[in-house]
């Protein structure tokens, strides 16, 4: 098969034709599949368009050449999409659930995840996933039938369960929410349309995630080096980093530090992307899945890195970590934006005519529980974009930290 070429589709990947269907049923498409239907739908929706003003790292007006949500989304799409491409899985649902991840991402980035977090402790938390599943379940409003978007069961439960089963079979919590229960938003909508969290997700969904990882690596290297936080010979205190600047030397030995640091974003890309096959067919031989319904009764995820691989990758992140998302200047900035949330968060809350009227409480200041006008207004905070909070902020508010 010629490089670049796409696989067959295996007898493990999801069918389109087989799809579980939507909630609301609707008729099929003219001229495209159910996975390329949702797709487009995200790709349409406003909530994507408003990831392009959304913090990665850096928040949006310290530079036109940082990542933002948006072109992180791409880059993670991009990256789920060769995997799927060189594993026979189906690109369309890869793709979609590569640009659907980050929806539920509040202004500010995981401070304003932080901040909101918070805001609503006594009212169920604020988790970004179980944000992501209610944006597109019912807060986007652009369909005449129904709230939301209307997705398949694959790509719903894709969204939700990427980073593997929330609960065990008898719908206890599991992982990182066996402390804190499943968030709100996931179960109650679970009771709805059953996403069997017990079980693992699609490889699709699994690409997607380790996607999203590979894309963190190598693109928040590429933003540390041109923000300065760090050099590429920093770098060289990890094995594999320091293995792929060595090659470059090699290779292009008077190459300036802007293309050094592009061609050793290409290279770790290429580099992970290649393990993530190898350890991922490594996998699947032993198991043998002979369906998506097989990958899901799985007892642990098919999609992952080699040991080795895994090591290195995990080497990158605490560098990251204490390198870049600790510095003393993105925490002075990530902690203002932490405090415009907190200010907008009790000004709403204290006087909720300051929100728009669409966002206001239905029948009056005193209508619904204390925690439904709470998680209204997590709704409507997790939705703004950077620059939307820090205008509100300087409209409610006598001063406005800059946050640069």
């Amino acid at each position: 098969m010629s490089v670049g070429m796409a696989a067959p589709r295996e007898p493990y990947a999801c069918d389109p034709g087989r799809s579980r269907g939507r909630l609301v049923d609707e008729p099929p498409a003219r001229t495209r599949s159910p996975f390329r239907r949702d797709c487009d739908r995200v790709i349409h929706s406003t909530a994507f368009r408003r990831l392009k003003y959304k913090t990665q790292v850096f928040v949006f007006h310290e530079g036109d050449h940082y990542r933002t949500r948006l072109t992180h989304s791409l880059e993670v799409a991009q990256i789920a999409r060769a995997l799927a491409r060189r594993l026979g899985l189906d690109e369309d649902l890869t793709e979609a659930l590569a640009l659907a991840h980050d929806l539920g991402h509040p202004p500010f980035g995981h401070a304003g995840e932080r901040a909101l977090d918070e805001c609503l402790k006594a009212h169920g938390g604020f988790d970004h996933n179980a944000q992501t599943l209610h944006v597109i379940t019912a807060l986007e409003h652009r369909y005449p039938d129904f709230d939301g978007l209307n997705l398949t069961w694959e790509s719903l439960e894709g969204i939700v369960k990427h980073n593997g089963p929330l609960t065990n079979k008898a719908g206890g919590p599991v992982g990182r929410h066996r402390d804190r229960g499943i968030p709100p938003g996931i179960a109650e909508y679970n009771r709805i349309y059953d996403l069997e969290l017990w079980s693992h997700a699609s490889l699709e969904a699994q690409v997607a995630a380790i996607s999203d990882d590979i894309a963190y690596d190598a693109h928040d290297i590429d933003d540390g080096l041109r923000a300065g936080l760090f050099s590429i010979d920093d770098l060289k205190v990890m094995p594999l980093t320091a293995e792929i600047i060595a090659d470059i030397a090699g290779r292009y030995p008077d190459l300036d530090d802007i293309r050094r640091g592009a061609e050793l974003v290409r290279e770790l890309i290429s580099f992970l992307i290649d393990a993530v096959v190898a350890e991922t067919r490594r996998r699947l031989d032993a198991a043998k899945p002979a369906s998506a319904d097989d990958v899901r009764k799985h007892d642990g995820a098919l999609v992952g890195l080699p040991s080795e691989a895994a090591e290195a990758e995990a080497m990158i992140k605490i560098f990251l970590k204490e390198r870049m998302y600790r510095h003393p200047r993105v925490m002075l900035v990530m902690g203002q934006a932490e405090s415009v949330l907190f200010d907008l968060f009790a000004r709403y809350q204290q006087s909720p005519h300051d929100l728009p009227a669409e966002w206001m409480p239905p029948d009056g200041e005193g209508a619904g529980s204390e925690t439904g006008r709470a998680r209204r207004i997590g709704n409507f905070i997790a939705g703004m974009t950077d620059r939307f909070a820090l205008t509100e902020h300087q409209r409610l508010f006598a001063s406005t930290p800059d946050l640069r």
